[in-house]
């Protein structure tokens, strides 16, 4: 590219600058940013001893590839792709172009990010959590709260959903005598999850103390005796994971997540987590093929670090 045309790419890439400094009034930092991307632009350009006017979409993909191959993650190139897509529609405003070669490239799909899992001493440390400063109704509630998240893998909404007995009006319910949780997932789809037995001792201890008075038949309920929301159940994680020691706030699905994990690193059983957890997307319908509830709960006994940990009988004293 010869040097009157060098000037002339920098000439526009200066004039589209102040343009977005001082007629959109970007902030400082996005201009800052504005300028590296172009000028990488114009050094590719340059490089393929074009003009910028000159630049086809074929352009634009390699040098696309080329940040990629450089480790460049997708979200970063977007904002390159971006960059460069307004500029090229600013020179088109200009009449410089008859087309923008950015308009219909789009940077590499990112990988779908998963919830962060906790590690199972972690894990165990929050569902075994005992808060001395809460009353023994609160604490009771909160620790089968807890336990049933981690224990079942339940969804938040499936969680909060849940009544004290089996009715056709009820999102899902727990049977604690066939020590399984229904619950009502995404799409409608109901679907039996086992449930531990450290599980089950937390909510007989919760039923114990929750009282039968109570204007709702929720499972969960506040002290107003009302259907505990999703709200209060991340309120509660966040505290109860600080009290914990735990290094980072708990929410719901993280439980879910750790569920999945832990029983994936013990069992390596993909169809049975993917049935435990109520996936419902055609991808898994289409490679997993549906377990029978038993193979699931031997599954789950097998894997889950809260299922097989049974409760000791209280040893006797010896007489003297």
């Amino acid at each position: 590219m010869a040097i009157s045309s060098a000037v002339a790419t920098y000439s526009w890439i200066d004039k589209y600058l102040e343009h977005v400094r001082v007629e959109r009034r970007l902030a400082a930092r996005t201009v800052e940013l504005y300028a590296i991307h172009l000028a990488t632009l114009a050094d590719n350009a340059a490089a393929a001893g074009l003009e910028l006017e000159r630049v086809q979409a074929a352009h634009i993909r390699r040098w696309m590839a080329q940040l990629h191959g450089a480790g460049r993650e997708p979200r970063g190139i977007a904002l390159v792709l971006s960059c460069w897509r307004s500029f090229y529609r600013w020179l088109g405003q200009q009449g410089q172009i008859t087309a923008n070669p950015v308009q219909d490239v789009h940077a590499p799909k990112a990988g779908r990010p998963l919830p962060k899992a906790l590690a199972v001493d972690d894990a165990v440390r929050l569902a075994e959590l005992h808060d001395a400063d809460a009353d023994p109704w609160t604490e009771a509630r909160d620790r089968a709260l807890v336990e049933l998240l981690y224990g079942c893998g339940l969804r938040v909404s499936e969680l909060v959903g849940l009544d004290l007995h089996a009715s056709k009006e009820a999102q899902g319910w727990v049977d604690l005598d066939e020590a399984q949780a229904n619950v009502l997932g995404k799409g409608g789809k109901r679907r039996a999850v086992p449930v531990g037995s450290k599980a089950i001792e937390a909510l007989r201890a919760w039923l114990a103390v929750r009282g039968p008075a109570c204007a709702e038949g929720a499972l969960f309920i506040g002290r107003a005796g009302k259907r505990m929301t999703a709200h209060a159940v991340w309120k509660l994680l966040r505290q109860r994971s600080a009290k914990a020691g735990l290094a980072a706030p708990v929410h719901p699905h993280m439980l879910r997540h750790s569920f999945a994990s832990h029983v994936l690193q013990s069992s390596s059983d993909l169809r049975a987590v993917q049935e435990l957890l109520g996936h419902a997307s055609i991808a898994t319908t289409q490679v997993y093929t549906r377990l029978d509830f038993q193979h699931l709960a031997r599954a789950y006994d097998a894997a889950h670090p809260r299922a097989h940990l049974r409760t000791e009988a209280p040893k006797k004293d010896k007489q003297k």
